[in-house]
């Protein structure tokens, strides 16, 4: 069995009838997008999703500032810059 990483799940059948009561009746919240029985996608918030997209580029950044300052330096005078 797959498992359901949010508290609604509908279907994607059920999305197209009716989308605002289903926005609306998640109030924010996630919702699983199921086609016979199978997660297919889920429904986010904008904010939400913005907010994983702006984390996502968090740690790529701070992945590669961990590398950087790893690695040797190498001093440059003002001048030679």
């Amino acid at each position: 069995m797959q498992n359901i990483f949010s508290e609604a799940a509908v279907s994607i059948s059920e999305l197209k009838k009716n989308p605002s009561r289903i926005l609306a009746e998640a109030a924010g919240a996630p919702v699983a997008l199921l086609e016979q029985d199978r997660v297919m996608a889920y429904l986010v918030p904008a904010t939400l999703y913005e907010q994983i997209l702006e984390r996502l580029d968090d740690f790529e950044l701070a992945s590669l500032a961990k590398a950087r300052a790893a690695e040797k330096s190498i001093q440059v005078s003002l001048e030679d810059l």
